[in-house]
C-alpha cells in the first residue's frame, strides 16, 4: 500500500495498549475515529499524541551486521547463516525467538511458521508471557480454549462491576472512560488493589487487600455463596465439571468471613458487602489484569475468579463474565498464531489430538517440533547457560522488561549470535545485537490486530518506509528463502499471509475461526471493519463477528462442559524478611508505555512524572527516614538497586512500595524495576511473580542538587557527576538531573558539561549555590544549576523556554543567574498532559474559589480531553479545601 497525502486521514489502530482504540491518522495529526466500536472516538493523552513519535531521531534505518552496514542481501545471508551454523553443529533448539505484542498478526504468524515449522525451533515465546500467559492460561484450564467470553459492552452493562488488580485508569484509559460514563442509579464499582489508584475513584467499595491474597478472596467469595445458597445449581450440573473438588479447595482457604478477612487484612464488614453484592447481582462483570496475572500463583487466581462465574451462571451473557484486560495491542494476535512457547498455531497445543499432524501438512514441512518450547524466563536461563546460540528478538526490549535485568545483560553478552529487529537504533536491547534489522513502525505497518474483546482491526500504513527499512513479515520471509524454504514463503502482501492464518484456523476446529475471511480480496481487506471472531458466513456472501462466546453453556472442552479448578493458596515466593522488610509492587503510570522508546518522543508525556519514584506510606516513609523529594535506594535480596525521588501518601499500604516499570539505562542507570524482581514464575503459565519483590530503603545522602541543560546530547553517564543521573527530553532542549553526596568543582567541570565555556556565570560557596550558562551567537546552548537544596532549582519548564529564544535580552540573562524566571510564575507538576496545565495553577484556581472539576475546565481545559487527570484533579480539590481554615470553607 502506497503512503498517503498527509490531508487525508486514515483509519487505523493505537499501538498502545490491548483496548485497540481506532485512530484517524495524519503525519501531524491523529483523531479518535468515531466510527470504532472500542472507542468511539475518545482517545487517551498517549493516543493523541501518537504524530509526536512519527519523528527520525533515533531510527534504525539500515541493516547492520557486526556494527557495519549492509544490504539486505548480506544482512538476510548473515542471519540464515548464523541459523544454519547453529541448526547444523547443536540442532534446531539451539536457536530461539522472543517476539512483542507490538508485532502485527501476519508478522507473528510468519514468525512462528519460520521457526517452529521450517527451523524446527520450539523455543519462540513473547512478552506477553510477562503480562497474559496466565490469564490465557486459567482461560484453558476453565474453558478448555484461550477466550475472553465477554466484550466491552458488558463492562457497561454491568450492574455491578469488579475490577481487581487492574488500575485501568491509567492502563487502559479510554475503556476505564466507557467505565465511568455507565455510571447509573443502582450500579456498583469494587475496585480490589493494595493501593488506592486512580481507579478507586470510581469505586463505590475499595478492598486495599494484603498483596497476594487474591485466591483466598475469592475462594472466599466461592464457599460464601455455597453456604448461602446462592450458586446457579442447573447450570452447575449441566454445562460444569469439577465443583465440588472447587469447593473443598476454596473452604480451606477461606471458610468463614472473617477467617477470609483476616488473611486478606481487610474489614469483615467490608468483605461481606463485597459477597453480598456479588449474591445478589447476576449482571456482574469481573475484570482482572496485571495485579492478577503477574504473579507466582496468577493462574490460580484468575481461575479463582472464573470458579465464581461459573458457580453462579454467570459466562458470557450481557452484563456478566469474567474479564481479561490485555495488556497490548496485539497480545491476543501473538496467541491466535501460536505465538506462545506452549502452543502452535490457532489455540492448537501441542497435546492436542493430532493436531501437529495437522499443521504439519498444512504448513508442508516435516520439521515441526514435537514437544513445547521454554517460556520467557527459561528461554533466557538458556541463553545465559549458552544452549541457545542465535537469539532472534523482534520489536521488544528484554534488558530492560525481564526480570533480574543484569543477568538478563549478561546472558545477552554471552549469546554468540543476537538478533535485533527493531524501528529504534539505541535501546537497552540493541546494544546487544550482533545483527540489527530496520524493521517498519507504527504507521509504516499494514495489517491487523485483535484487542481483549476478541476484536480484530486494521492497522494501516500512512507513511513511506523510511532509509531501508522493510516490515517484519518481509524480513522474514527474506530469511527463509535464504534458509531455502522460499517457496513456502512466498508472501507479497500481509493479505496473503492474513488469508492463509484464516484458512488455518478454519480447519484447526477452534473456537478461535476466522475461515470465513480467508477469501478476502484486496479491496475487502483494506476496507475491513473491525470484527470480533469467531466470524461466520451470512447468507449474503458477508462476514459477521460475534459478541459473546458460551451464551448456549457450551464449552471447548472434549464434552462442552467448563471447568472449575481447586485452587489451593500459594503465598508469594518473594516474601520480606527482616533484611528485605518491604513488598515492591511495579506497575504503569498513566503517560508511559512500557520501556519509553515510543512515549518519550514527546517530551509532554514525560512531564507527568519525569523521573523514577518511589511510592510509600506515610508512616512507613517516617519508618525508614525518608520524606517527600528525598532520593531513595531500593535494594534487593540478589544486589539489584533501584533509585527514585520519594513519594509519600497514604494511598499506599505500610510496608510495601511502588515503582514504576518504565525507566531505563538510556534515561537513566539506576532506575529498572526489573532488577529488583527475581525470575520465579508461575508453574503453569510461566509468568513472572512482578507484583511482589522484595526490598530494603535508604536515603541518597546528598549534598547537592543540580540540572543540567543543553540542546545536544551529552556522552556516556560515566562523564556526569553525583549518584543520581536522569535524562528528560524536553521540547528545546535535554535536561539531566543530578545529585551527589561527594565533593565537585564546578568551575572546573562546567566546560566539559557545557560543552564548552560558559559566558554567564555565578558562585555562591557558603550557600552551595553554581550558576552558568553557555550561549552561542546570542542563543542559550547549555545551562547548569546547582543548589544544596533541590527545592530551590529553577523550574526546568521555564528554563526550556529559554532554548527556543533567539537571542537572551539582559533580563533574560538576569533571570539566568538568579535561577528563576522574573516575569512568570511555575506552573508546577504537570497534571493534565493535554492542556499542560500544572499543579500550581490548579491550586491557584482553587484558591481563588473554583469548587468542582468542571468549573476548573471551564477556567484551565484540564480534564476535558482524555479525561486521564480527572481522579488527580478531585485529589487536588480535597486537599486544597481540607487545608482551608474552617471559616473560609
Amino acid at each position: 500500500m502506497k503512503s498517503t497525502p498527509d490531508t487525508i486521514a486514515v483509519d487505523t489502530t493505537c499501538p498502545y495498549c490491548g483496548v485497540g482504540c481506532g485512530v484517524k491518522a495524519r503525519p501531524a495529526m491523529v483523531e479518535g475515529d468515531s466510527s470504532h466500536p472500542a472507542n468511539s472516538g475518545r482517545l487517551c493523552v498517549k493516543g493523541a499524541a501518537l504524530h509526536e513519535t512519527l519523528v527520525p531521531a533515533g531510527r534504525l534505518l539500515a541493516p547492520r551486521v557486526k556494527g557495519r552496514e549492509v544490504d539486505w542481501t548480506g544482512a538476510a545471508g548473515a542471519v540464515a547463516g548464523a541459523i544454519r551454523d547453529a541448526v547444523d553443529r547443536y540442532g534446531p533448539g539451539s536457536v530461539g525467538f522472543y517476539l512483542s505484542g507490538q508485532l502485527l498478526t501476519e508478522d507473528y504468524y510468519i514468525a512462528n511458521k519460520l521457526a517452529k515449522g521450517f527451523i524446527g525451533t520450539p523455543h519462540v515465546d513473547t512478552n506477553s508471557r510477562l503480562c497474559m500467559s496466565s490469564a490465557v492460561a486459567a482461560h484453558k484450564r476453565a474453558f478448555g480454549e484461550d477466550c475472553v467470553p465477554g466484550c466491552y459492552e458488558d463492562l457497561e452493562l454491568a450492574d455491578l462491576l469488579v475490577l481487581t488488580g487492574s488500575n485501568a485508569a491509567w492502563a487502559h484509559p479510554v475503556l476505564y472512560q466507557r467505565m465511568k460514563a455507565a455510571a447509573r442509579a443502582g450500579r456498583k464499582v469494587v475496585v480490589i488493589d493494595p493501593r488506592k489508584t486512580a481507579t478507586t475513584e470510581l469505586a463505590d467499595l475499595h478492598l486495599a487487600l494484603k498483596p497476594g491474597t487474591d485466591t483466598i478472596l475469592f475462594n472466599g467469595l466461592l464457599a460464601w455463596l455455597a453456604d448461602q445458597d446462592r450458586l446457579d445449581r442447573d447450570y452447575l450440573d449441566n454445562h460444569c465439571r469439577g465443583f465440588e473438588e472447587a469447593l473443598a479447595s476454596a473452604r480451606r482457604a477461606g471458610p468463614s468471613v472473617a477467617m477470609v478477612a483476616r488473611q486478606c487484612d481487610l474489614a469483615p464488614a467490608d468483605v461481606e458487602c463485597f459477597f453480598r453484592w456479588f449474591a445478589e447481582t447476576p449482571r456482574t462483570v469481573t475484570a482482572f489484569s496485571q495485579g492478577i496475572n503477574q504473579s507466582v500463583a496468577g493462574t490460580d487466581k484468575g481461575n479463582s475468579i472464573i470458579n465464581c462465574h461459573l458457580a453462579t451462571g454467570r459466562v458470557g451473557l450481557p452484563g456478566a463474565g469474567p474479564f481479561s484486560l490485555t495488556g497490548q495491542p496485539n497480545a491476543m494476535g501473538g496467541r491466535e498464531v501460536g505465538g506462545l512457547a506452549n502452543t502452535l498455531a490457532c489455540h492448537l497445543d501441542y497435546d492436542s489430538p493430532g493436531a501437529r499432524e495437522l499443521v504439519a501438512g498444512f504448513w508442508g514441512t516435516d520439521r515441526l517440533p514435537e514437544q513445547p518450547g521454554l517460556k520467557a524466563v527459561d528461554l533466557f536461563d538458556a541463553v545465559y547457560r549458552g544452549e541457545i546460540r542465535v537469539l532472534w528478538i523482534m520489536g521488544t526490549n528484554p534488558a530492560v522488561s525481564l526480570p533480574q535485568s543484569d543477568r538478563i545483560g549478561e546472558a545477552l553478552a554471552r549469546c554468540p549470535t543476537v538478533i535485533v529487529s527493531d524501528c529504534v537504533a539505541d535501546t537497552d536491547t540493541t546494544a546487544f545485537a550482533d545483527i540489527l534489522l530496520p524493521a517498519a513502525g507504527w504507521g509504516e505497518k499494514d495489517g491487523t490486530v485483535t484487542n481483549s474483546e476478541r476484536r480484530i482491526s486494521r492497522q494501516r500504513k500512512f507513511l513511506p518506509l523510511p532509509g531501508d527499512v522493510r516490515p517484519d513479515w518481509w524480513i522474514m520471509s527474506e530469511v527463509a528463502g535464504a534458509l531455502g524454504h522460499g517457496p513456502a514463503f512466498r508472501y507479497e502482501t500481509p493479505l496473503d499471509i492474513f488469508r492463509e492464518h484464516a484458512a488455518l484456523s478454519g480447519i484447526a476446529g477452534r473456537c478461535f475461526n476466522i475461515a470465513p475471511m480467508a477469501s478476502l480480496g484486496p479491496e475487502q481487506y483494506d476496507q475491513l471493519t473491525p470484527i470480533q471472531w469467531p466470524v461466520v458466513a451470512r447468507a449474503d456472501g458477508r462476514v459477521q463477528g460475534t459478541r459473546r462466546l458460551f451464551s448456549d453453556g457450551r464449552f471447548a472442552t472434549p464434552d462442552g462442559k467448563a471447568r472449575l479448578v481447586a485452587v489451593e493458596t500459594v503465598a508469594p515466593v518473594q516474601s520480606p524478611t527482616d533484611d528485605y522488610p518491604l513488598i515492591v509492587n511495579t506497575g504503569r503510570v498513566r503517560d508511559q508505555w512500557h520501556t519509553m522508546t515510543r512515549t518519550a518522543l514527546t517530551p509532554k508525556l514525560l512531564a507527568h512524572r519525569t523521573e523514577p519514584f518511589i511510592e510509600l506510606h506515610p508512616e512507613e516513609a517516617g519508618r525508614r527516614g525518608v520524606e517527600a523529594g528525598d532520593l531513595g535506594i531500593l535494594s534487593g535480596p540478589d544486589g539489584g538497586e533501584y533509585m527514585g525521588r520519594i513519594r509519600v501518601t497514604p494511598e499506599m499500604r505500610s510496608g510495601e512500595v511502588f515503582i514504576p516499570i518504565h525507566w531505563n539505562r538510556r534515561f537513566t542507570p539506576m532506575g529498572l524495576a526489573s532488577s529488583l524482581i527475581r525470575p520465579v514464575t508461575d508453574p503453569v503459565s510461566g509468568q513472572p511473580e512482578s507484583k511482589h519483590g522484595t526490598a530494603r530503603l535508604r536515603r541518597l545522602k546528598t549534598r547537592w542538587h543540580a540540572r543540567l541543560m543543553r540542546r545536544s546530547e551529552v556522552p556516556g553517564w560515566s562523564d556526569l557527576p553525583g549518584q543520581y543521573r536522569v535524562r528528560q527530553p524536553l521540547a528545546n532542549s535535554q535536561l539531566w538531573s543530578l545529585a551527589g553526596g561527594g565533593e565537585v568543582r564546578w568551575a572546573t567541570e562546567v566546560e566539559d558539561l557545557l560543552g564548552g565555556p560558559p559566558q554567564l556565570l555565578m558562585a555562591d560557596p557558603a550557600e552551595g549555590r553554581f550558576r552558568a550558562a553557555r550561549l552561542c551567537e546570542g542563543r542559550l546552548e547549555g545551562v547548569l544549576m546547582v543548589d544544596s537544596d533541590g527545592a530551590n532549582l529553577p523550574d526546568s519548564a521555564w528554563l526550556d523556554t529559554v532554548f527556543a529564544l533567539a537571542e537572551l535580552d539582559e533580563p533574560v540573562r538576569r533571570s539566568l543567574l538568579a535561577g528563576r524566571a522574573l516575569d512568570s510564575d511555575d506552573a508546577g507538576a504537570l497534571v493534565c498532559s493535554c492542556f499542560q496545565v500544572g499543579e500550581n495553577q490548579i491550586c491557584q484556581a482553587i484558591a481563588e474559589g473554583v469548587g468542582d472539576v468542571e468549573t476548573l475546565g471551564r477556567k484551565l481545559r484540564c480534564g476535558t480531553n482524555c479525561g486521564s487527570c480527572l481522579p488527580e484533579l478531585k485529589a487536588l480539590l480535597a486537599e486544597v479545601q481540607q487545608s482551608r481554615p474552617v471559616a473560609e470553607v
